[in-house]
């Protein structure tokens, strides 16, 4: 089971700003402590390690944060519509696209996503698994 995420900074309040606007819509929490930005959902007990938390912070060694080449965190909606929200909302705050919502051939019919970088340029999945086009 995956506990917690890190995902490096440059600028905290930028950073923070692209990461509200594509997890709240999901149902996370965001906590400030420390300089650092925490989404965990609302019925995880240990809030600083997880299940499922994502920390967004400069990195620990006081370098710049870079791009992590070949990482890419994935969140579930819940339907087609809310992937569709959240990547405009993901683009109108700091974010820019990799990739547009829809199906993608190489994968199953139902499985429907969006691709954006945040403002460091990490790549984020935003995706839901649907029978129908509605998302239902």
């Amino acid at each position: 089971m995956l506990s917690y995420l890190f995902i490096g900074a440059n600028d905290v309040d930028a950073s923070a700003k692209f990461y509200d606007a594509i997890l709240i819509p999901l149902g996370y929490d965001r906590e400030v402590s420390e300089g650092q930005v925490s989404y965990s959902l609302p019925d995880t007990v240990d809030k600083s390690n997880g299940p499922g938390t994502v920390h967004v912070s400069r990195p620990f060694d006081g370098r710049a944060a870079t791009v992590g080449n070949g990482m890419m965190p994935a969140f579930r909606a819940e339907s087609r519509a809310q992937v569709d929200d959240i990547h405009a909302a993901g683009l109108a705050n700091g974010g820019t696209d990799e990739g547009s919502p829809g199906t993608r051939e190489a994968y199953t019919a139902g499985f429907y996503v969006s691709y954006l970088r945040d403002p460091v340029g990490n790549k984020v999945a935003v995706f839901c698994n649907s029978a129908d086009e509605s998302g239902e």
